[in-house]
């Protein structure tokens, strides 16, 4: 069974972002506001997606996020870490040798790594070109978080 958002996950998360989610069965919606910055977004939980051509094991977790700007999708989530004191929420789509992440901030922030090589993660940040740091070091954390596959 692929990975898919407990209600615990779901209230862990609330608790890191300091909003409340409107939810249903398949899905949990957080609107998030800086009053500060002046930013906000929306972020949505598709628990487990299913369409023609996808079914049973082959569905697939979505976070999404809607910004005033712009529209940010992770697709095939494998997995989350969260942290209350950083205020923000990392959702990674872990295959083969690439991994993706969408971190979502309690102030309404947002930063997406796309198609980061998994041998990065586990290099020293010191030998990495400048541009690479950024992903290497955001992604790194969660290398615990699926064991060996890597």
């Amino acid at each position: 069974m692929p990975f898919s958002f407990s209600d615990a996950d779901i209230e862990r998360i609330e608790a890191v972002l300091g909003v409340k989610a409107k939810t249903d069965e398949s899905l949990a919606r957080f609107e998030l506001s800086d009053e500060e910055s002046g930013r906000r977004i929306t972020l949505e939980l598709h628990r487990h997606v299913s369409s023609p051509g996808l079914t049973g094991t082959d569905a697939t977790t979505l976070v999404s996020v809607y910004a005033p700007a712009s529209f940010l999708q992770l697709q095939g989530c494998t997995g989350f870490m969260s942290s209350k004191d950083l205020g923000e929420v990392l959702f990674v789509a872990r295959s083969g040798d690439t991994a993706n992440g969408l971190v979502v901030e309690r102030n309404a922030g947002c930063s997406l790594y796309a198609n980061v090589d998994t041998k990065l993660l586990s290099t020293d940040f010191t030998r990495l070109a400048p541009e690479l740091i950024m992903s290497s070091v955001a992604l790194s954390v969660t290398e615990d978080l699926f064991g060996d596959l890597g």
